[in-house]
């Protein structure tokens, strides 16, 4: 059996209020259709993470909200986390968890699934964009997410909002 990792840039945040800090923009309605789309994908393909690390900004949250999953961790340390910091956290995941996802921020989550994966098209369409609200899949070994590797997995499914029906 392997590991499956769903990483999931949070949909697009709304630049209504410049004075807004960061970590507090909310959706922007376009997120918010968006988030909706991915989540009605998420549905409609039987995921259902074991588990869901979602960054504590605002619009992170709101994606997550929208996504509505059983067992969610907001965990502080995700925003502003490097590739490298993410993949730390996810080998700190008990082994008895089988499926992923981090919903985050790009660059890190951009990085992060170029880190783990190999070479192929999929992959490549990450490296060209990983927009808002886009997710992608990378099938994982079976050993122990403790010994997650560089280069150690792969892409089997990239989705975009924008792809989406409806």
């Amino acid at each position: 059996m392997s590991r499956r990792l769903y990483l999931l840039r949070h949909a697009k945040s709304s630049w209504d209020d410049p004075e807004l800090d960061d970590h507090d923009r909310p959706l922007a309605p376009r997120g918010r259709r968006a988030a909706e789309a991915i989540a009605r994908h998420l549905r409609e393909q039987g995921i259902a993470p074991d588990l869901v690390l979602c960054s504590t900004a605002r619009r992170a949250r709101e994606t997550v909200e929208v996504i509505d999953p059983p067992s969610v961790r907001h965990e502080p340390e995700l925003y502003g986390a490097s590739a490298e910091a993410l993949l730390e956290r996810l080998r700190r995941v008990p082994d008895a968890v089988g499926t992923v996802m981090i919903v985050g921020h790009n660059p890190a989550m951009e990085r992060l699934a170029l880190d783990l994966t190999r070479p192929s098209a999929l992959r490549s369409e990450i490296e060209v964009k990983f927009p808002t609200a886009a997710l992608a899949t990378i099938a994982l070994p079976a050993a122990g997410w403790q010994s997650l590797a560089h280069g150690a997995g792969d892409v089997i499914a990239f989705v975009r909002p924008r792809e989406l029906a409806g």
